[in-house]
């Protein structure tokens, strides 16, 4: 056993923990937990803890259903919403199958082989997401409408503010489990809040979305509350983005960086950008994997529904931020179509593919959007080369399904899945009568 394991076999008498939680996600980003007695940690290091892998979403079909989880020993932490008595820990696991090889099924492992692709071209990604969601006063009946906990708005600071409060004991709970905060404020939204992660690799940042939409929840029920990061909740507010800074550095310095280049912007940046929209289309059934994420998509404002980029240009799919004088280090761009809802690990994987597919291929950068790409008519749009976004997660499935780079990038196994799962989402969504139909229609048909 390395010297990280061996920390956390100390930290286990040195805390008194009696319950460790392995944590892993399945294919659609939610996660999955089984607690062990501490005493068989040293077995779960060196061998893995066997677990039926036919019974989780996406993982193996019955003939093959035998995995072990392999925890991370690097990912420990105490759970501080478990404080009273004996501790309660944590640590993510990577699955594998009986021989020891990566499951294939494992998005944490989908993440890390692109990952790996990028190293081996002398890459590091960087992720810094800023995650957006809405407090509401309970958790809705069926069919029932969510209740805001307050009706404040952007930067809003109002006194006793329900809000203020949350983000409070939220960010006290998050640093508490070493996932640092940058920024936090109320959104647009009534009840909608957002707090952003500091800069980190993107494996440790979709470890800690994972924490953190497991954190939120537990904040919010031991506050009386409900905490949702459906995208788009309510029709006539905001959605909820997960607008993400991305950037590739080499060893120490930051890929996207070019002294006197427009915006600072290196070839390789501009090359990555380029990716990303050529492949917008195809990565959006990942970035934006439910029925509900497209009503976001659709609404305007903030969020993109158009395939282009701007600098400090909020209308943009794909946003160049203000360069700071002396600060070459924190060159990056911004997506702003991922939503909070998505599985991080197939998100970040998917991006990167794109991206580093525009490296490998140099493509060229289309000219900026200048203007607010919703008050553009459709000719002009057209005229600009601007295409839409999918308007729907049918219209995603299909592009994806034509993907090679989406293959490639999240395995067969994964593709075929997910695609499948989705499919049958859209079938069941479409088969659905809506209130709406029933209030326009049942008057006067």
């Amino acid at each position: 056993m390395g010297k990280q394991e061996d920390f956390v076999l100390r930290a286990l008498e040195e805390r008194d923990v009696r319950f460790v939680r392995l944590w892993f996600t399945d294919v659609l980003g939610s996660l999955k937990s089984v607690a062990v007695a501490p005493a068989e940690l040293e077995g779960a290091f060196s061998e893995g803890i066997g677990f039926d892998g036919s019974a989780i979403e996406g993982f193996a079909r019955v003939y093959e259903s035998d995995m072990l989880l392999l925890p991370d020993a690097a990912t420990f932490q105490i759970l501080p919403w478990r404080a009273e008595g004996p501790s309660t820990a944590r640590m993510f696991c990577d699955i594998v199958m009986p021989d020891g090889s990566p499951s294939y099924a494992d998005p944490r492992f989908v993440l890390k082989r692109n990952l790996a692709n990028a190293a081996e071209k002398g890459f590091t990604f960087y992720t810094h997401p800023e995650i957006e969601f809405y407090l509401l006063k309970t958790m809705p009946e069926a069919g029932g409408e969510p209740e805001p906990v307050d009706r404040t708005g952007f930067f809003d600071h109002t006194p006793q503010s329900m809000g203020a409060d949350f983000r409070r004991e939220a960010i006290t709970m998050l640093e508490a489990m070493g996932i640092s905060v940058e920024f936090s404020h109320h959104e647009g939204g009534p009840g909608q809040q957002e707090i952003d992660l500091r800069y980190a690799d993107a494996l440790s940042t979709a470890d800690n979305i994972m924490t953190f939409r497991t954190v939120i929840r537990e904040v919010a029920l031991n506050q009386g509350m409900w905490a949702t990061f459906m995208p788009k909740p309510f029709t006539t507010h905001p959605g909820s983005g997960m607008h993400t800074h991305v950037s590739l550095f080499e060893g120490d310095n930051n890929a996207f960086f070019e002294a006197g280049a427009e915006y600072q912007l290196s070839r390789t940046g501009r090359q990555f950008i380029a990716g990303i929209m050529r492949h917008a289309g195809e990565i959006s059934v990942v970035t934006n994997q439910w029925v509900n994420s497209y009503k976001r998509l659709l609404w305007g404002g903030e969020a993109p529904s158009y395939v282009c980029w701007g600098h400090n240009n909020r209308s943009a799919m794909i946003r160049v931020p203000m360069y700071k004088p002396n600060k070459g280090q924190s060159t990056r761009v911004e997506l702003r179509t991922i939503d909070p809802a998505c599985n991080p690990y197939l998100a970040y994987a998917v991006v990167l593919a794109a991206g580093m597919k525009g490296i490998e291929n140099e493509y060229e950068l289309p000219p900026e959007a200048e203007d607010d790409v919703w008050s553009l008519t459709e000719r002009e749009r057209k005229s600009l080369g601007i295409d839409p976004l999918p308007k729907t997660l049918s219209e995603a499935i299909v592009i994806a399904e034509q993907s090679e780079l989406l293959a490639e990038a999240l395995g067969e196994h994964v593709y075929d899945f997910f695609l499948r799962n989705k499919r049958a989402e859209w079938e069941e969504y479409r088969t659905q009568v809506s209130a709406f139909e029933r209030d326009r229609m049942l008057p006067v048909i």
